[in-house]
């Protein structure tokens, strides 16, 4: 048996964006294009359709895509990957905190965008590079961290902590699967066993609640 297919529908108001989303997405043999909006109003019409997944645009000509997440929650059970010009830390901290499983930017790459769908469909998180540098920025200013890492039962495993730094630096799934030396499958088995630890749901907030109990140090 292969893959499940991911079904994504696109929110973006830029035409040649929205083009090139579509045409990377249809290039890609396990995902489907499910629909597309260029609009809040036009995002709603697609909740009926119950995408696996939403790429969503922040900057839409009615309003914030941001306000549209808890919408997309309510109505059907869609994942929310944001794809955003905007990389500034308020940005950042924004979208973190608003409930999206991932952020990206809109200069990622084909193979970076597609691997970001394939990570948060699979349960991920993916965050830039950048947004990443800006998230631990805030972290390091306002998070008090303790001296040593917790010595619970339910701590994080060494190679738990090695995956978690790699995440903080930035790197996708795969390339923390090849930086550590395992298959896919492993580091997906880690990132379940870590959110199940720290009882968090995305990556950003597992190198939170790490960074914040002591269990990771950068």
């Amino acid at each position: 048996m292969g893959k499940m297919r991911g079904r994504i529908a696109i929110v973006e108001d830029d035409p040649h964006l929205l083009d090139y989303f579509i045409e990377t997405i249809s290039d890609v043999v396990d995902l489907d294009l499910a629909g597309a909006a260029s609009s809040l109003a036009g995002a709603r019409a697609l909740f009926k359709l119950e995408p696996d997944l939403f790429l969503l645009d922040i900057g839409l000509p009615d309003g914030s895509g941001l306000d549209l997440i808890p919408e997309i929650r309510d109505a059907c059970d869609s994942k929310v990957l944001i794809i955003t010009s905007f990389g500034d830390r308020e940005t950042v901290v924004t979208v973190i905190s608003s409930g999206a499983d991932g952020y990206l930017l809109k200069d990622s790459s084909p193979a970076e965008l597609v691997d970001g769908i394939e990570a948060t469909l699979a349960g991920g998180a993916p965050v830039s590079a950048a947004a990443a540098v800006y998230l631990l920025e805030r972290l390091r200013g306002d998070a008090p961290l303790v001296d040593s890492a917790t010595s619970q039962d339910d701590g994080l495993t060494p190679r738990e902590v090695e995956l978690l730094n790699l995440f903080a630096r930035g790197l996708t799934y795969k390339e923390a699967a090849a930086q550590m030396d395992v298959a896919p499958l492993t580091i997906g088995n880690y990132v379940k066993s870590i959110y199940s630890k720290l009882a968090v749901h995305s990556r950003s907030e597992a190198v939170y609640e790490a960074l914040k109990t002591g269990q990771l140090k950068l």
